[in-house]
């Protein structure tokens, strides 16, 4: 690869990744097991770049027998790799997978252009579209985590030492020392602001909870049409767009269910395959949100035909956050099988054949976000989800507790109340009442 002289330094190319740049992506073939095949993956790996605005001037894929320790790739797949980026004047090589820090560096060397794997390519998106205060913590984190062992990557000044103290000074300390340990105190730094966080997330939460309001959460695949939904059932007009991770940062808003007078919608980020762990670690507490849900809507998008791998790849994350365990969902999941309008009338058909064969131990609703078909019968779905379990209760409330008089005429349905005198003859009313077991569990809390 010596022969390879073209191009700028990649030290020259080593800012911010330019929107507008011409990229080459190039997906390395593994043939992981359970994972989407080939040719998906490399769609997904071009949406990614689309979502940030890189223009793409060549896509490939290149079978891994092999993991080389020095460049992933074997020798002629980088000439191969060198010699697409001069026909198509590419400036940026996107590997859509994972790089090591010397993978990274000895890429740029050979290819004379900026490399970035899949998860600096994720991070890039999330850094654009973070507009929280939060969501921007969140984001700098990971990026701090995923720079921390790369310095290694950066130029020779990192190499220098600096003259150390006293008399005859001393080895000092390296530039990368100094960095990392900058690095190490801004992560500190922000930890600290996100613990405080999600101490104030959990406050709200444990408020909610309190509260009457069922909380029903949207989870799914990116670009599954969650946003898009959440807009039609909520009236808002939260960014939808056909983009990878379009919205990034959670939403609520309040609706309106059949014999449920308001409910509390959620809008999460979108899940993806081999979504970095540092940006899992670092959203936890966003996606903690589903935990505390009373219904999760699972939005798939069933004209995608790798949507049975991508429903695999939410499932998993839903697992991790201990939503799914070996006994099943912990919370009951409704699946709204989106984008039929884009599906023909014999597709159509053969999905509702799935439905019974694919979801046994839980509800599918077909839906199209965009046109609205289904989007009554989700609704109507989630309300009997939310009242089906509600039981009759026969309670008696001391005259003197009036909070939890008001609580339960304003979030159960009182069905006969009447005053009485309770064991110390002090007055009380005997209310009989219908209570789901969540609300139930608010009322023992007060």
């Amino acid at each position: 690869m010596t022969g390879f002289e073209f191009g700028r330094n990649p030290d020259d190319l080593m800012g911010e990744v330019t929107r507008g740049a011409k990229a080459l992506v190039v997906l390395p073939d593994m043939r992981q097991k359970n994972a989407l095949d080939a040719e998906s993956r490399l769609e997904e790996a071009l949406g990614l770049a689309r979502a940030i605005g890189i223009e793409i001037a060549d896509a490939f894929i290149l079978p891994i027998r092999a993991v080389r320790p020095a460049t992933l790739f074997g020798e002629g797949q980088v000439e191969r790799i060198a010699v697409a980026c001069e026909q198509s004047s590419a400036e940026l090589v996107i590997v859509d997978g994972a790089l090591s820090a010397i993978q990274q560096r000895n890429l740029e060397d050979k290819l004379r252009r900026k490399v970035i794997d899949r998860t600096g390519l994720i991070l890039e998106i999330f850094g654009e579209r973070a507009a929280t205060a939060e969501g921007r913590m969140q984001v700098e984190l990971a990026h701090l985590d995923y720079q921390a062992g790369r310095l290694v990557r950066s130029w020779t000044h990192l190499e220098r030492q600096r003259g150390g103290f006293g008399f005859l000074g001393g080895p000092g300390e390296t530039q990368i020392e100094a960095d990392r340990r900058l690095i190490r105190g801004r992560m500190a730094r922000i930890r600290r602001e996100l613990d405080q966080v999600r101490k104030t997330r959990g406050l709200h939460r444990e408020r909610r909870q309190r509260a009457p309001w069922p909380v029903i959460a949207l989870v799914g695949y990116t670009n599954a049409g969650k946003s898009t939904l959440f807009n039609r059932l909520t009236g808002a007009t939260v960014m939808a767009e056909d983009l990878l991770f379009a919205t990034l940062d959670p939403t609520m808003r309040a609706i309106r269910l059949p014999a449920v007078d308001k409910a509390i919608l959620s809008d999460t980020v979108g899940f993806i395959s081999e979504l970095p762990t540092q940006l899992v670690a670092a959203f936890r507490a966003t996606l903690e949100e589903v935990t505390a849900a009373d219904v999760i809507i699972h939005v798939r998008d069933v004209a995608n035909p790798a949507s049975a791998e991508q429903k695999r790849e939410v499932e998993m994350i839903l697992t991790d956050l201990g939503v799914i365990d070996a006994e099943g969902a912990s919370v009951p999941i409704i699946e709204a099988w989106n984008k039929i309008d884009m599906l023909s009338a014999d597709d159509r058909a053969m999905r509702a054949d799935l439905i019974a064969h694919d979801v046994p131990d839980r509800v599918a609703v077909p839906i199209s976000a965009v046109t609205g078909e289904g989007v009554d019968a989700l609704i109507e779905r989630v309300g009997i989800i939310l009242t089906g379990e509600a039981q009759t209760l026969d309670i008696t409330v001391p005259m003197a507790e009036g909070q939890k008089l008001a609580w339960l005429h304003a979030h159960g349905e009182i069905l006969s109340e009447h005053d009485i005198e309770d064991a110390q003859g002090a007055p009380a009313s005997r209310i009989r009442v219908r209570l789901t077991p969540r609300e139930l569990g608010r009322f023992s809390s007060l």
